[in-house]
């Protein structure tokens, strides 16, 4: 298997390949199915580490081109692979974490979950805050393309207590080499402020509009909606 040179990539090689690893992890969540629904009513877990085992099964359950390299990184999942296009193979490095809110219309993540910078307006203040994961990961002298994606489950609480899973949004930040595509500047940006109080010490957060993150390429936010009463999964993907 020939592998190409990653510092060579065409940004256009770069997006297909974070679209190819979001119908990736679309699919399995799609074949994981009520699995998930069932783990969320059934686990006495807090909800959070209810996610993150959903996210670990639904990964693994769709096996892939793995390479013998361990990744390191503050997410739920991390997995070095092979990804194969038809005409070149790459390494990739992937960081998949897992969210679990009431609400979907953003997502919360940290700086060490992004290749990408932050640039947005804070209070009338430009803002320029970069990730912490570099955009090419280097491995044992390997280069891997990094991708960061995310499975952020909306749930809702019945009366016993149980957590009915009701919606499920993958979604996939661009690698930082795409940053004047999406985030040139403060105003042209998909990001939102983050729960975070400066004036404490608290490090630095921000949030992903999936509305906004959607307009910029529709197929780099797909849902998943789970049915009340277990019967049927629908969502299909969008181009």
């Amino acid at each position: 298997m020939n592998l190409a040179n990653i510092n060579s990539l065409r940004q256009e090689d770069i997006e297909d390949i974070e679209k190819l690893t979001v119908r990736w992890l679309f699919q399995a969540a799609k074949d994981f199915g009520n699995n998930a629904v069932e783990i969320f009513a059934k686990s006495p877990d807090d909800v959070k580490d209810i996610a993150e085992d959903v996210t670990r099964e639904t990964l693994d359950s769709l096996a892939g081109f793995n390479v013998t390299q361990r990744v390191f990184g503050t997410v739920d999942y991390k997995k070095a692979r092979y990804i194969i296009l038809p005409d070149k193979a790459i390494r990739q490095a992937l960081f998949v974490d897992s969210k679990a809110e009431k609400t979907n219309a953003t997502a919360t993540i940290q700086m060490s979950q992004t290749s990408m910078s932050v640039r947005q307006l804070r209070a009338g203040t430009e803002m320029d805050e970069q990730g912490l994961l570099p955009p090419i990961s280097i491995y044992n002298g390997e280069n891997y393309l990094t991708t960061t994606a995310f499975l952020h489950f909306k749930y809702s609480d019945d009366e016993t207590g149980a957590h009915i899973l009701e919606e499920l949004t993958v979604f996939c930040i661009p690698n930082g080499l795409l940053q004047t595509n999406y985030n040139p500047n403060s105003t042209q940006t998909f990001w939102r402020a983050g729960r975070n109080a400066p004036t404490l010490g608290e490090d630095f957060r921000v949030r992903v509009s999936f509305t906004e993150l959607q307009r910029m390429k529709a197929w780099r936010v797909q849902k998943l909606i789970y049915h009340p009463d277990g019967s049927a999964i629908s969502g299909d993907w969008r181009e």
